[in-house]
């Protein structure tokens, strides 16, 4: 028998969990960034990482299905910025490939996570809908 996962807060979410850890991994790659780099990378990493958790954070703290998929959605699409980011630390030296490669494994593994969270929030909204109709 499958176990239930009781889930009060958002903070009790694995797609939440695993965004904060991955919030820390790319918070140690932008302390190797040099301190005045070019295109201004650190600040716009800080932002696409911290728009991932909180973006969860605010969806979830939303009550409703549709609102909470679209603030996901706002998240996936930091993850994706961040991936972008990480292959441009690569392209100017910041990043060997195996660092590359590693940043962007973890970027995929929380896509996938954050894409079945949405999934299972999809499926809850049009149970729902039939509950009511």
């Amino acid at each position: 028998m499958k176990q239930q996962i009781v889930v009060k807060s958002f903070e009790d979410l694995y797609v939440y969990s695993l965004s904060r850890a991955f919030s820390k991994k790319v918070s140690e790659l932008i302390k190797l960034l040099p301190q005045r780099e070019e295109y201004n990378l650190k600040s716009q990493m800080r932002r696409a990482k911290l728009s991932v958790t909180n973006n969860i954070a605010e969806g979830y703290g939303r009550y409703h299905y549709q609102e909470n998929i679209q603030f996901c959605r706002q998240a996936r699409g930091s993850i994706y910025e961040l991936i972008d980011d990480f292959n441009e630390c690569a392209d100017e030296g910041y990043l060997d490939q195996k660092m590359l490669n590693d940043y962007k494994e973890a970027g995929y593994y929380l896509l996938k996570v954050l894409n079945k969270y949405i999934s299972s929030l999809i499926k809850l909204k049009q149970a729902t809908k039939e509950l009511t109709h």
